[in-house]
């Protein structure tokens, strides 16, 4: 960064031109990645899949981190209320989920965290996930939680490096599924005795 970048978090609608680059680069990233999974059209579909309203407040949020107001990361989140993946057995507090696997406590679900690829290995991801806790925090969330691909091993290693927890074997490698992670806004929380 030179002296002349001014780095700023700003919160956009999802269609806010501005986030343009931002989902037109994980289009790609995902297409080079799973091609095997996804047409063009099937992704800008799976991109689209949740109203733009969900990550917009009072339950989300669409940040980007904007230098010398260019955005070269970003994320979101958004009231998860469906099923959520993951081992049972490895939840860190245990009546997190109900038997149909729907969160019990209020969870922010993580989505579309993205570096520029021409601003990666910067600290930018963790810059993003930092701003989108804080958020997440003020809108009162007790919990966060986010899936990865199998083939994004950087990203799986930036949530675990940043006090995410797997619900997931780490030991063994990743299959086709996504990887299912949680974090705990609220150490002091207590989860309902089963």
């Amino acid at each position: 960064m030179t002296a002349t970048d001014v780095r700023v978090v700003r919160s956009y609608p999802l269609t806010h031109p501005t986030v343009k680059p931002m989902l037109d680069e994980l289009a790609v990233e995902y297409l080079t990645r799973y091609a095997e999974h996804f047409t063009e059209d099937d992704l800008h579909a799976e991109l689209e899949r949740y109203p733009a309203d969900q990550f917009a407040a009072p339950d989300g949020d669409l940040i980007l981190l904007l230098e010398d107001e260019v955005p070269v990361a970003g994320g979101a989140f958004r009231l998860r209320a469906e099923p959520e993946l993951g081992d049972a057995d490895r939840l860190s507090r245990p009546g997190t989920r109900d038997d149909d696997g729907l969160p019990t406590v209020r969870t922010a679900e993580y989505k579309r965290i993205w570096t520029s690829s021409a601003h990666r290995r910067r600290g930018l991801a963790r810059q993003v996930l930092a701003a989108l806790e804080v958020r997440a925090t003020a809108r009162g969330y007790e919990r966060l939680y986010l899936t990865t691909g199998p083939r994004q091993p950087e990203a799986a290693a930036l949530y675990l490096a940043t006090g995410w927890h797997p619900l997931f074997d780490t030991t063994v490698p990743p299959q086709d599924g996504p990887l299912a992670f949680e974090k705990w806004l609220c150490p002091e929380y207590t989860a309902p005795q089963s």
